[in-house]
This record gives structure tokens, sequence and C-alpha cells, in this order.
């Protein structure tokens, strides 16, 4: 199968604030309902099970406000960004999915400030379990591409917006470093060449819709997951080092999937521009992953040793919630289904 006339996609067009999601349960038909401007108080949730709808219905409760802090939801009042109650419920919602990763990251030994980056670089070098990109290079179908595009689409289309969140909490080095990433991720002030642009060029070519939001319905709890652990650690002052971990590991594991990506695109017959995407990240990785190890990590370490093991954290957390997502994918695919809700 191979993709025929694709149509690129207008710079800019990535829609502004979505419409809101169907529920999934009794947590985030409250968030959902609390956001159509029903005043009844949110209520405390209770114990969500970490698998099936209950992870759904976390997942998405905890997404839905979280998204209040990016573009919003379209007819919802921008005042629920800081309503009392739905922060008291985005806190607790918080508490579990943070018990969550730590079990899935697992016990680590303690962390010496000099041992962050080899830590980094082992965890970067370290062998994995069954390589996504590999699969779509190698074996993996336009229709599936087509559905990787649309999970990753929940965080591509707000591309390094949670990192920036980091800035303001950044000083000396560490910012200069962290600003010379974000600068690259945000086109160095080009539209066009933004990279969440650049990725709905990607969607467009695939004949998908690159409209912000609008695949929301569609994807599982373990996509979910990947966006709301980076949102979770930007939104947090406390967690500024799991996320600087979170940016580093991310910059230094970019190379070869992105190469991968490009080369599955290819396969299917993408042109230039529908693969720009991806070449992009491995023009630009290569070199940022030398400034968010030996400038950024190396850099805020040097400011606060005692962070030494959030920032392992974040990585350790990137590692495993990205493991549970491409281990979804490639498990219905081999079961011959949607790895999609609808």
């Amino acid at each position: 199968m191979s993709i025929d006339h694709p149509a690129p996609a207008p710079a800019g067009t990535t829609g502004g604030a979505p419409p809101l999601p169907r529920p999934r349960g009794p947590l985030s038909a409250r968030v959902l309902s609390r956001l159509r401007g029903d005043t009844v108080p949110v209520p405390v949730p209770v114990p969500v099970r970490s698998g099936g709808e209950g992870s759904e219905d976390l997942q998405l409760a905890l997404y839905c406000c979280y998204e209040l802090h990016y573009r919003g939801f379209s007819g919802v009042d921008p005042e629920l960004e800081w309503d009392p109650d739905l922060l008291a419920l985005r806190r607790r919602l918080e508490a579990r999915f943070l018990a969550e990763v730590k079990t899935l990251v697992g016990s680590t030994p303690p962390v010496e400030p000099g041992g962050v980056e080899a830590a980094l670089s082992a965890l970067a070098s370290a062998e994995g379990g069954p390589s996504l990109s590999a699969h779509l290079a190698t074996t993996g179908t336009l229709d599936q591409m087509r559905e990787f595009c649309i999970h990753r689409s929940a965080y591509q289309l707000k591309e390094a917006d949670p990192h920036t969140w980091c800035l303001p909490r950044l000083a000396g080095p560490p910012k200069a470093a962290m600003v010379e990433i974000q600068t690259d991720e945000y086109g160095g002030g080009r539209t066009e060449a933004m990279h969440a642009e650049l990725f709905a060029a990607t969607m467009a070519a695939l004949d998908l819709d690159a409209t912000y939001g609008a695949h929301l319905d569609s994807l599982p709890a373990a996509t979910l997951a990947t966006v709301n652990l980076v949102s979770m650690f930007g939104l947090h002052r406390r967690w500024r080092g799991a996320l600087i971990g979170h940016l580093a590991l991310f910059e230094m594991t970019s190379v070869g999937p992105m190469s991968r990506y490009s080369a599955a695109l290819a396969r299917f017959g993408a042109p230039e521009m529908a693969r720009r995407f991806y070449d992009t990240h491995v023009e630009i990785d290569a070199h940022h992953q030398q400034v968010a190890l030996e400038r950024m990590v190396r850099g805020f370490i040097a400011q606060e040793p005692g962070a030494a093991a959030d920032v392992v954290f974040g990585a350790r957390a990137l590692t495993a919630v990205e493991a549970r997502f491409a281990g979804h994918l490639l498990d219905s695919w081999a079961a011959g289904r949607s790895s999609l809700r609808d």
C-alpha cells in the first residue's frame, strides 16, 4: 500500500481549543460535567484499579484537568483552569498516577550527583523490548503507521510545550541549554518549521485530521499516560529535576527511532515533505543530546546536587511509560486488532 497525492497541511492550522471528549467512567464523567458548567462540587476520587476501564477513566480525567493549562476546551470557561474543586480532584488523580509510575519504574539504587550522566547514558543505550520503530520500518503496514501518528498526535501537536514550563524554574547554564533545545523545537520562530506544524504535515500526508485534539476519544490510557507524565512533571516545580531527566533522555534516544520512522514512510511511498518531521529530528537531535546531557543536566546538577535522584527518576519514568505504550501497540497489532479505542 502506498500514499497517493498527499495534501500538505497549511502552516498554523492545527486548530485551537478542541471539543470535550466522551467520558470513560465516573471520574472523567464528573470532570467533564464540571467543565460543561455543572456547579455541584467535584467529589474526591475513589480508588482506581490499575488496569482496564479504571485506567481509561483515570487517565482521561487527568488529561482533561491538564488540558485546561494548554488550550482548554471549546465552550469551557477559562476560569475553570484554577477551579478549587477541579484542582483538588487533580491532586488526587496525580497521586494515584504517580504511584502507578513508581510501580512501573521499580526500585532504583541511590544516585550520587556525579553519577547522573552515566545513569542517563546507560538508560539511553540499554536494550529494551520489541522496537516500535523497527517494526514500522520493516514489517509494519501503512494503516499501523497511521494509527501510530494518531497516538503521537496527543503530544506532537503540542510538542515542546510541557518542557517549556521548566524555563522559569531554571537559571544560568541549564536554562540557556534548555532555551537552545526549545528554540529548535519551535522552529526558530518560523511557523512552518515548528515541530508541531511539521507533524501536522505528516498527518495530512497520511490523510489524517491534524486538528489539535481531534483524536482524543480514540486514544487509550497507555497513550494518554505518556502525555500526562510530562504534563505532571512540567506543572510542578517540585518535579523540575524529573522534567530535565525526561527531556534529556528524550533527546538522547531520538535519532535512531526517528530515522526508522522516516524509513517507514519512505517504504510507503511518502514524499519528502511527509518525512520532514522525522528527518529534522535526526538532524538536530544528534546535537541536542549533547546539549541536554553536557550542558542542561550537568549545569542543573551543579546547581542542585540534591535533585540527582529526581533527574534519573524522570528518565526512568519516561522509559517505563513509553515501553508500556509500545507494548500496547505491538500487542494489538500482533493480535490483528486496532490499537485505538474506536
